[in-house]
């Protein structure tokens, strides 16, 4: 990205914004959101970040396929040892392996850089100039994130999906619990995992937007969503603070293991939605107050 590219997308962005005034607002709101939608979608590092993603589930598969002998029960990452019975593990493997660092830093990145990107290359007075307002601004910056919190494990999922039926094939899938779930039940399946893997990054994803209002630093905000990630992960391992892992927002990230049985429960599910959910309640609400009152400069 060129030096003048980020003051021309603003400048383009608020140029939106106002030239719809005399539209609804909520159409000024759905064209700024397109237009920021549109400016992450065309950055090399998103696409860079969903190709480095989208390597994870060829590398599991190919390490499988290439194996002397098959991973046995309990060898290697969860599910690995089923790849070989149905490519779609493959998908669904790579989905575990990515949550707890992979999926969190690319997520970091791009909350982290919400504000503090505008910020740092002097382009956010363009965004404020348009009657877009503060509080909008927010909304679409978050709205783009959370959609890049559905894109990244859907790259996942496709890759996983696509390697693994070329190389292990697709039929009846043995699941957790037992039971056999057809192809197309197990299809299902793993879009759930895919789509509570997403639930599970928004609540991240909130804090960096809040993180992103306190700096002019992006790199720093990055940073710090990153690390923040890593702490909830190690706090919940901690046996001594059994009290506080049901309110940090790791704490159902690997719970997707509920949806691969008969019957489903939802149980786990819906508490992640509700987590997620409170975070991004609480954080948006933290990230209004300090935009509202940030003095912009930049």
């Amino acid at each position: 990205m060129s030096p003048g590219e980020p003051a021309v997308g603003a400048a383009r962005r608020a140029a939106v914004a106002t030239g719809d005034a005399v539209g609804a607002r909520r159409g000024r709101v759905g064209s700024l959101f397109a237009s920021e939608v549109g400016l992450l979608f065309r950055r090399g590092r998103t696409w860079a970040m969903l190709a480095a993603l989208a390597v994870i589930p060829v590398l599991l598969a190919l390490v499988v396929y290439f194996s002397a002998e098959p991973p046995g029960p309990g060898e290697g990452p969860p599910f690995l040892d089923r790849v070989t019975q149905n490519g779609m593990f493959v998908a669904v493997t790579a989905l575990v392996v990515t949550t707890p660092l992979f999926l969190p830093l690319t997520i970091a990145a791009t909350a982290g850089d919400t504000i503090a990107g505008e910020a740092a290359h002097g382009t956010l007075r363009y965004l404020l100039a348009a009657p877009a307002g503060r509080g909008r601004l927010l909304l679409v910056k978050y709205g783009a994130a959370a959609l890049f919190c559905v894109a990244a494990p859907a790259v996942v999922l496709v890759a996983g999906w696509v390697v693994g039926l070329v190389l292990f094939g697709a039929g009846p899938v043995t699941l957790v619990s037992g039971d056999v779930a057809s192809t197309g039940e197990a299809l299902v399946r793993t879009l759930l995992v895919a789509a509570h893997v997403a639930i599970s990054m928004l609540g991240l994803a909130a804090i960096g937007l809040f993180i992103s209002t306190l700096t002019d630093v992006p790199v720093g905000a990055m940073a710090a969503t990153a690390v923040l990630a890593v702490v909830a992960q190690v706090l919940g391992q901690l046996d001594q603070l059994a009290w506080l892992h049901p309110w940090l927002f790791s704490h159902y990230w690997f719970s997707s293991v509920d949806l691969l049985r008969e019957p489903i429960s939802w149980g786990s599910f819906t508490d992640n939605a509700l987590l997620q959910a409170g975070y991004v309640a609480f954080f948006g609400a933290l990230a209004y107050g300090r935009f509202a009152t940030k003095d912009v400069l930049s």
